[in-house]
């Protein structure tokens, strides 16, 4: 086996040949629902920045809800090792 066919994981022919169908078949879906390749970029472009909002936010999320559960957890760890330290 050629370093071209290894390479390519089959001939140049075969890939060029279901690089085409798969191209069409991608062409014909984007075509049925409206959208164009800049329509596909930007969708990428708003999910990259969803995700990096998103996790700016769960820290905030994160801090409050460290916060909340350190108001209850840390009073009552303190009541129980009081009470046990008197046994």
């Amino acid at each position: 086996m050629s370093a071209i066919n290894r390479f390519l994981g089959d001939t140049p022919l075969r890939v060029a040949l279901k690089l085409i169908v798969v191209s069409f078949l991608v062409g014909i879906v984007m075509a049925t629902f409206g959208w164009s390749p800049w329509d596909v970029f930007y969708r990428i472009q708003d999910f990259f920045a969803g995700l990096w909002n998103l996790g700016f936010d769960a820290i905030y999320r994160f801090w409050v809800y460290f916060l909340l559960g350190a108001a209850v957890v840390i009073p009552a760890f303190i009541i129980l090792r009081i009470l046990s330290y008197r046994r």
